[in-house]
């Protein structure tokens, strides 16, 4: 994608719409690229689980991991399809991430009182891997605001308004 965007730039210097999207996928890349690696982090700590402690016993987990499933589907949907509204959606669901993740923290430290120390590496397990779900959607959700800005000319962050 990088490579993509280097040629374009170079070759066709574009300008207003087509520099807002070429710029907003190099910002892109990065959260793409840690997505990956926190995906694939999920993946290492499942895959060497011993089950000691099912994901079940922690009800939110499969709802958070659903929910972020969705945020990146509507991410990709959005940027693909130019469509603000999407991108907005997946922004908005950031806090319904966030306040999983609170919940889980809550039922993680009832698990561990109840446990004794008992299970301590699976329970740090589904501590990571809810972490790593809830960075996920945070990086979704740059992507999201990078989208916005692509369409409209305006990031969430700054007050720059590029013309069109």
């Amino acid at each position: 994608i990088e490579n993509l965007c280097m040629r374009l730039l170079l070759r066709q210097q574009p300008v207003a719409k087509d520099l807002r999207r070429i710029s907003a996928a190099l910002k892109m890349i990065t959260d793409m690229e840690r997505i990956g690696d926190q995906t694939s982090d999920i993946a290492e700590i499942i895959l060497s689980s011993k089950n000691d402690v099912a994901a079940d016993d922690i009800h939110v987990i499969g709802t958070m991991a659903s929910e972020v499933s969705k945020m990146e589907r509507n991410r990709v949907t959005a940027y693909v399809n130019r469509d603000l509204e999407l991108a907005r959606d997946v922004m908005k669901a950031d806090d319904e991430i966030d306040l999983y993740f609170d919940e889980v923290k809550d039922e993680m430290i009832s698990f561990i009182k109840e446990e004794k120390g008992e299970n301590g590496k699976a329970i740090f397990d589904l501590i990571m891997v809810t972490k790593y779900l809830e960075r996920i959607g945070d990086h979704a959700t740059n992507i999201a605001e990078w989208v916005e800005f692509s369409i409209t000319g305006v990031h969430k962050d700054s007050a720059v308004i590029h013309e069109s």
